[in-house]
């Protein structure tokens, strides 16, 4: 299916798409950054960098901002589908009950995909759409059938499907049955998910990721609360049950555990047939001390290891970090002799989603506030702080998003250090605005997506073993506790008509995977 979005970019030949860029992001309000810009890709030409020929360029979605069809063909509530019923929860009062329509127009939106050139779409499935009682219950084949439709039409288009398994969603089922994520047993739901999603998928599907950031996950479900199951001590939040310093650990540790054995079951029945790899994505922040003393250089450490190394490190070391060790001590969960055992099939790859950086404050040797990095529970360290009065990078108008490109740099080369050789992938980055109309000349994002494409750059100059990069997003998509008030969209949607309208950083990013595809192809 032609759509009027895709006949509207292939009538544009690329060198008169790079002259619309070049006029529309020379605009006086932002001619200091094109100045700026041009001079940086002065110096990668004169580096002469290439991507590999295998590099990914692709972009994200999920199943809950994306799909809609909230019930259709056999599904069950998700957790987000009770969530967004609760008023106050959502900051406009919406729900994904239909998002963007994905489930009816992929076609179309995948159409949009290939007209931008990409070779990938990371994509997750809805668990509750599969198994819409978890293992208590049958398998839906009419989610089956739709997911084999789907991943058959992005082979189709020359995309490789990179999927994850559950991007915050899960069975409303196993909430009420058990508690989810609080109980051990979710370890078993979660496996039994796996080999369907396995079985199924996987003779088509060379790229799977178990999780999407379940330290956003656990840290805003179980510690502040502000995300299903909105579980909190009062200290973090407005919470009828919960305990944000034991909660968050526990949901984390069985988490991990879930993760080793969905890992274990695809080495031992499934990969060596398939041919696949697996991996898992974890939100990243590039933390800076707020002052260049010893305090605040450490609690930069404890910063990462309560939110991206408390998960990394124990698929990959087969241990909780250090940090954590000390300040939590026996409060950390202990891993079983089976779990042991399983740490060593480690990961093919580690996803990286990065949008954001920040300062990191001492609170183990100074006063912080109750709930800002003040508690046991978060390492004693402001992991949000202010230096003189300002956060650390370029205010975006998103509360909790500053640009700061050397993050993604810094981030790049800190897993690749502590790491080693498991490989990465840029599974998300992207740029949110406030919903103020359509801006369709979106310069702050194509800004933001070429000074981090950049930062990506300058990280495998240094020996990064980056192998892919996905944008976030495509279309503008229900934004979580934001509903539909920010846009992380390369298309408008206007979400009554639900039209796809490109914006210039359609243009933008076409131009510039067709470019360095095709250096890549002269080298």
């Amino acid at each position: 299916m032609e759509t009027k979005s895709s006949t509207y970019l292939s009538q544009f030949p690329l060198g008169l798409l790079c002259f619309i860029i070049i006029t529309m992001v020379s605009s006086s309000s932002s001619s200091i950054w094109y100045d700026e810009h041009i001079s940086l890709k002065a110096i990668n030409a004169e580096e002469n960098f290439v991507f590999p020929k295998n590099f990914l360029f692709g972009t994200a979605s999920s199943a809950y901002q994306y799909e809609g069809a909230y019930l259709t063909d056999g599904k069950n509530l998700s957790n987000w589908d009770v969530f967004t019923s609760i008023p106050g929860k959502i900051a406009d009062g919406s729900q994904g009950k239909v998002a963007v329509d994905h489930y009816h127009r992929y076609p179309e939106d995948l159409d949009l995909m290939e007209d931008l050139g990409v070779n990938s779409y990371r994509l997750s499935l809805s668990w509750a759409r599969i198994l819409p009682k978890g293992r208590f219950g049958d398998v839906n084949m009419g989610g089956i059938d739709h997911y084999n439709r789907m991943i058959n039409a992005i082979l189709k288009r020359g995309m490789d499907p990179f999927v994850t398994l559950t991007h915050y969603d899960i069975p409303q089922e196993l909430v009420v049955r058990y508690g989810s994520w609080l109980d051990p047993q979710i370890r078993e739901d979660f496996e039994h998910y796996a080999e369907i999603c396995f079985r199924h998928f996987g003779d088509r599907v060379k790229f799977w990721t178990t999780f999407n950031e379940p330290n956003v996950q656990v840290i805003l479900g179980y510690r502040t609360g502000t995300y299903p199951p909105s579980r909190c001590s009062k200290t973090f939040g407005n919470c009828t049950h919960g305990d944000s310093d034991i909660e968050p650990v526990v949901a984390a540790h069985n988490i991990i555990r879930s993760h080793l054995a969905a890992v274990s079951l695809y080495r031992t029945k499934f990969q060596e047939r398939q041919r696949g790899k697996i991996g898992i994505v974890m939100n990243t922040i590039w933390f800076e001390p707020v002052s260049d003393s010893l305090a605040d250089r450490l609690a930069t450490e404890r910063a990462q290891a309560f939110f991206m190394t408390w998960f990394l490190d124990p698929v990959v070391f087969g241990r909780y970090p250090r940090e954590m060790q000390e300040i939590l001590g026996e409060d950390l969960p202990e891993f079983t002799k089976d779990d042991l055992k399983s740490f060593s099939n480690k990961l093919d790859f580690i996803g990286i989603n990065q949008y954001t950086s920040r300062y990191a404050k001492d609170c183990l040797h100074s006063a912080c506030e109750p709930g800002k990095g003040g508690s046991r529970a978060e390492g004693y360290v402001n992991a949000n702080a202010l230096k003189d009065g300002l956060r650390l990078g370029e205010p975006t108008g998103v509360n909790w998003f500053s640009t700061y490109p050397q993050g993604m740099e810094e981030m790049l080369m800190y897993a690749t250090e502590r790491y080693k050789d498991i490989p990465l992938y840029v599974t998300e980055n992207g740029f949110g605005e406030n919903n103020t109309g359509v801006l369709l000349n979106d310069y702050r994002r194509v800004k933001f997506m070429s000074n981090y494409l950049d930062a990506v750059k300058r990280a495998m100059r240094k020996g990064a073993d980056v192998r892919g990069y996905f944008a976030w997003s495509l279309l503008d998509n229900f934004e979580w506790i934001s509903g539909y008030t920010i846009r992380f969209g390369m298309y408008h949607v206007d979400f009554k008509t639900q039209e796809r309208t490109p914006r210039l950083s359609v243009f933008w990013y076409k131009n510039f995977i067709f470019h360095h595809r095709a250096q890549s192809k002269c080298d």
